[in-house]
């Protein structure tokens, strides 16, 4: 989803300010105010999560302003840049720009706004949602999370994804599984724990949905279970501790805040996640929808079949694939065609008929692209994509600013490639010495 590659699209493809500033009635949200701002807010909020390179982002900005300011008062009005603050972004699943989130009665069940991107239709959803508020207030029915000071005795159904873990059920589902557990150890006694209480239920929520279970949050009452407080050296409470399949649990000195809970949380998942695919460019649609979703795309044009054999392609694709692996937290597309197969695309990357295996790194918002100039080797390869990294390296446009029509074609069978079968033309009945002394 969305992380480092901010730095990447503010200085390898010009940097732009963000969109809003001090002196407009929209409050500029980041992940160190977001908690108290707005999820242990009692008001009713509209938040944009923007970049400031999208061209819709631009657009809706004034509308922004002008609901922000006729909402003064009534209504919280909020921007957050997701390209610079994309761990907040990735907490609420925030894949395209601008999305737009109210946060109603319930600060941890956010709704998407669907509706139209005037100022108009904004404040009229803004008061249909403050009208629901108020009559959920009305008729006694609780927001859940929504002043974030709820204590362990609010009741069990509020803390449903945390686990519970005791000294017989610890070692089968933390220490043999495939997933990260972040485990708090915790005296039913103890101040700090109650006040962390609510934010670790509300981030076990969050994460339970952002990584599909992958990363779970968990609890044990060390006052009961006496041999896992011996067994990891508790000595105050709460103690967070980190467990990976395989490592040493370390331990969580991070923020008590459930955005900063989720945001470590979805760091480790995507420590631990798989690598992107790496797709074949065999359609128009391929190309879109990767480039589309991601930052940059990374577009490799590989030696046709048969000057390579399956066994030559195959070492390209995995040296692809260990740089896709080294890179996944930067979450770019990867792709990869034949030379020739989309001779188009090719030439609108400079690549065309010649220097294979060659590799451009689009940026499809920008239609800007870098070439790979060193060697197709792990080594060439990782040098071009640190450059990227931290804003180096030569840019160009892609030739017609979008790009060309991208051919259908058969997807790679694996195998060698086979020269075409030529028809056999019988010679049987030819007087080849007739025809010589014809053509003398």
């Amino acid at each position: 989803l969305l992380f480092v590659l901010g730095t990447v699209s503010c200085t390898l493809f010009l940097a732009v300010n963000g969109l809003y500033s001090a002196g407009d009635d929209v409050i500029e949200l980041t992940p160190t105010n977001f908690n108290k701002e707005v999820i242990q807010s009692e008001s009713l909020w509209l938040v944009e999560f923007y970049a400031p390179w999208c061209g819709h982002c631009q657009r809706l900005t004034p509308e922004w302003k002008k609901a922000a300011t006729a909402l003064k008062g009534v209504v919280k009005v909020g921007a957050v840049d997701a390209d610079k603050h994309q761990s907040l972004g990735g907490q609420y699943g925030v894949r395209g720009f601008p999305t737009i989130k109210i946060f109603g009665s319930n600060k941890n069940k956010a709704e998407d706004y669907q509706g139209g991107r005037t100022s108009d239709a904004i404040v009229d959803a803004a008061l249909s949602a403050l009208r629901s508020l108020v009559k959920d207030r009305l008729s006694g029915r609780s927001g859940g999370y929504s002043s974030g000071k709820q204590s362990r005795e609010s009741g069990g159904g509020d803390k449903k994804d945390v686990i519970e873990l005791t000294d017989d059920s610890f070692d089968k589902k933390v220490i043999n599984s495939d997933d990260v557990w972040m485990v708090e150890f915790y005296a039913p006694w103890c101040g700090h724990c109650k006040n962390l209480e609510p934010e670790w239920a509300a981030a076990a929520t969050e994460v339970k949905e952002q990584t599909k279970g992958k990363v779970k949050l968990a609890a044990v009452d060390a006052t009961v279970n006496q041999m896992l407080a011996g067994r990891y050296g508790i000595r105050g409470f709460p103690t967070i501790k980190i467990f990976q399949k395989g490592e040493e649990p370390v331990d969580y000195d991070g923020g008590r805040t459930r955005s900063d809970i989720v945001a470590r949380a979805l760091d480790l998942f995507s420590d631990n996640a798989p690598p992107p695919e790496l797709l074949e460019i065999i359609s128009e649609d391929v190309l879109k929808s990767t480039c589309d979703a991601h930052q940059l795309c990374i577009i490799s044009v590989l030696p046709h079949i048969l000057d390579t054999g399956a066994s030559g392609r195959n070492s390209y694709l995995d040296v692809m694939l260990k740089m896709a692996e080294k890179y996944k937290k930067k979450m770019w597309g990867w792709l990869w065609t034949e030379a020739g197969a989309q001779s188009d695309l090719e030439s609108s990357l400079g690549i065309g008929g010649f220097g294979y295996p060659a590799m451009a790194a689009v940026n499809a918002r920008k239609m800007k692209f870098a070439l790979l100039k060193g060697s197709f080797s792990e080594q060439g390869i990782n040098e071009f994509l640190r450059e990227l990294s931290v804003g180096r390296g030569s840019t160009a446009p892609v030739a017609g600013g979008a790009f060309p029509k991208i051919q259908s074609v058969e997807p790679w069978d694996g195998k060698d490639g086979e020269l075409p079968v030529e028809d056999d033309i019988d010679l049987s009945d030819v007087d080849l010495d007739d025809w010589d002394k014809d053509e003398l």
